[in-house]
């Protein structure tokens, strides 16, 4: 082959496909046609060179040509920093947003269920006398005891890591093993409700529940708003196997599977903040109005952010799935 005389006959297509690769997404529909072909074109006369004549400045310049066409027509990948920011901007609060309804209904009824546990215990001996020994309860209850040290009894950065492991798990286990129905988060949450209510019925009848409550606000509000989060996304995920709405139970569970899982991610961060308030504020020697302020601030700031971020990002249609190029084609389903 005449590599001059090659060069002449393809060297305006070379250049015009450099053109095209140059404006990119200014690109109008024929002009993004003719970057395929002219792709698909300067991709062929590669082949050519390298088999037959192999120039090493041509065959440069082709490589060089065809791996920029081929990010242009196939897109670059994302920058993994972006898809991070895309997540905290927009998924994560999305999905926290689309459900919204089953988390607050799940919080209101643990918030009643967890009253009426703590009325009971505070106002009975005999159920207290069957929740441990009174001189048990008086070591727990008393000033300096078992749930007033409790917030002190390790470094607080110690503290924070074993608090924020153990939330995240609690997390993680409503979330995935919602898919079982909603059973084991049924489960987990009355242990969760069952444990608070007791130990503010126990510190109430002490005559110390105000300064139980004043312990468990700091950073009990941020806390029980997360896994009433993973808690409702779980229940979610169960009803989605009984009832996929219209779709077929793979397609309908593989979606609602993957916003989970983007919300475990995302709690994961969120109990951090938590885990932080209850190892460094909580058993701190702030006033009591202070430490619940902060508290209050932390929760204030995660309802904004869903409320305003997440809904805004879920009436653009952020759904909290990932980006469809990652999920996977599925087969057209009958209406």
């Amino acid at each position: 082959m005449d590599l001059d005389v090659f060069v002449a006959a393809h060297n305006a297509e070379w250049q015009r496909l450099a053109e095209l690769v140059r404006r990119g997404g200014q690109l109008r529909g024929a002009e993004a046609d003719e970057l395929v072909r002219l792709y698909q074109r300067a991709a062929t006369h590669l082949s050519i060179v390298r088999s037959t004549a192999p120039d090493p400045a041509l065959l440069a310049r082709l490589s060089s040509l065809v791996a920029r066409a081929r990010a242009a027509v196939t897109g670059s990948h994302n920058p993994a920093w972006r898809e991070v920011g895309l997540f905290f901007a927009r998924r994560f609060p999305a999905a926290v947003y689309r459900n919204w309804p089953w988390w607050v209904s799940t919080s209101a009824v643990c918030m009643v269920v967890t009253g009426v546990i703590a009325a009971w215990v505070a106002g009975s001996e005999r159920v207290q006398a069957t929740i441990a020994a009174p001189e048990e309860i008086r070591a727990m209850t008393r000033q300096g005891g078992g749930y007033e040290s409790y917030y002190s009894s390790g470094p607080a950065s110690s503290f924070a890591a074993q608090v924020w492991t153990n939330n995240a798990q609690v997390a993680a286990t409503c979330l995935l093993l919602g898919v079982l129905l909603g059973i084991p988060v049924v489960l987990i949450l009355w242990l969760n409700v069952l444990n608070v209510g007791i130990g503010i019925g126990l510190m109430t009848a002490a005559g110390r529940g105000e300064f139980f409550l004043g312990l468990l606000a700091p950073h009990g509000l941020l806390e029980l708003t997360a896994v009433f989060v993973a808690a409702g996304a779980g229940l979610r995920l169960g009803w989605t196997v009984i009832d996929p709405g219209g779709r077929p139970r793979s397609v309908a569970l593989a979606e609602a599977g993957r916003a989970v899982a983007g919300i475990a991610l995302g709690l994961v961060c969120v109990l951090l903040v938590s885990g932080v308030i209850e190892a460094f504020v909580t058993p701190s020697g702030l006033p009591t109005w202070a430490r619940v302020g902060i508290g209050a601030l932390a929760l204030a700031a995660f309802l904004v952010y869903v409320f305003v971020f997440g809904r805004r990002a879920a009436k653009a249609g952020e759904t909290g799935d990932v980006d469809a190029q990652y999920a996977g084609d599925t087969l057209p389903a009958a209406g």
